[in-house]
């Protein structure tokens, strides 16, 4: 039985873990904020998951009982389209700032990041915007170019934002979040992963995290000196022609055909990260759910391990104990 939408936002938003801030990041929050909460959201796939509006909805609802600074979408939202301009309106909608981060697949349909930034509402395919003093650097890592690249989506950060990211941590008098869509850590990262680690490194005294989508996974790892976060897909984990298989009734598969390809997650997964001042203290709290369906493992999904799939593919964004 799904959980009533009310009691769902509050059962799994009573619990989370922390960690403390390095003192040299809490040496550039100088200004008189005190505190930063973000509404957190990632691969919510309005053009493949069957019931869209109602997790955007109940994530929107969550964030009225935490007062947010900001909320942020990473990217997989929805492509730019007339029938689906609505259901990106009601993000943006609102007295607190709405940040969007462009995923390979909101360029579905040959869509450009042109369409995408006006539909969205976005400033520039990669920007900053400064909260409760705290610098957010979005990225776009969908640009071409990679010497590795073999066809299908660009996962690829280059030189000129390349350029423009390091010039912003040079710069940056506020301690900074990175924000991007393809991985820059850990499971399905970048073609040049390698190079944006080492140079977010050599700034590692400003960043408090770095967080991203795109892998539909629950990870967290650091990697010289960055703590970088995987935050779940609001929707589900993707298991391809392989492991197609029927989670629900056959009216639902033949109005949303890429469902059969999926493993569903039955309630919407979001985080809420915040940031005290005083206390010095990072806190994410995430939501859990369930499958509807079999889950990866159960079909036999072997592009990640089991081991893997025990720890990272599992419908929820995890409460972490981070030291």
């Amino acid at each position: 039985m799904i959980l009533d939408r009310r009691s769902f936002i509050k059962s799994t938003l009573l619990s989370s873990c922390s960690f403390l801030l390095p003192p040299a990041v809490l040496d550039l929050w100088t200004g008189e904020e005190q505190s930063l909460r973000l509404g957190l959201i990632t691969d919510l796939h309005k053009d493949i998951i069957h019931d869209a509006d109602l997790r955007l909805q109940t994530f929107l609802e969550a964030l009225n009982s935490v007062s947010p600074h900001a909320k942020i979408q990473l990217g997989d939202f929805a492509i730019p389209k007339k029938e689906n301009q609505a259901f990106i309106d009601s993000f943006n909608q609102g007295p607190i700032p709405s940040l969007h981060v462009i995923g390979n697949h909101d360029l579905d349909e040959g869509k450009t990041k042109e369409q995408v930034i006006q539909s969205f509402g976005m400033p520039a395919a990669y920007y900053f915007q400064v909260i409760q003093g705290v610098r957010i650097l979005v990225l776009d890592g969908n640009d071409p170019g990679s010497p590795k690249y073999t066809g299908g989506y660009a996962s690829y950060i280059g030189k000129e934002q390349q350029d423009w990211l390091n010039q912003q941590l040079v710069d940056s008098m506020e301690p900074v979040i990175v924000i991007s869509h393809q991985p820059i850590a850990g499971t399905y990262t970048m073609d040049n992963a390698t190079e944006i680690q080492a140079l977010l490194s050599a700034h590692s005294s400003k960043i408090i995290l770095a967080i991203n989508g795109h892998a539909h996974v629950d990870q967290f790892l650091k990697v010289g000196k960055i703590p970088y976060l995987h935050l779940n897909s609001a929707s589900y984990y993707w298991v391809g022609e392989k492991h197609k298989h029927y989670s629900m009734d056959a009216a639902t598969h033949s109005k949303f055909p890429d469902l059969s390809r999926t493993c569903p997650y039955e309630e919407v997964l979001f985080g809420i990260l915040s940031l005290d001042k005083k206390e010095g203290r990072l806190t994410l709290s995430g939501t859990t759910s369930r499958w509807i369906g079999p889950s990866p493992l159960e079909l036999g999904y072997e592009i990640l391990s089991k081991a893997e799939q025990e720890l990272y593919v599992q419908p929820q964004i995890s409460n972490r104990i981070i030291s």
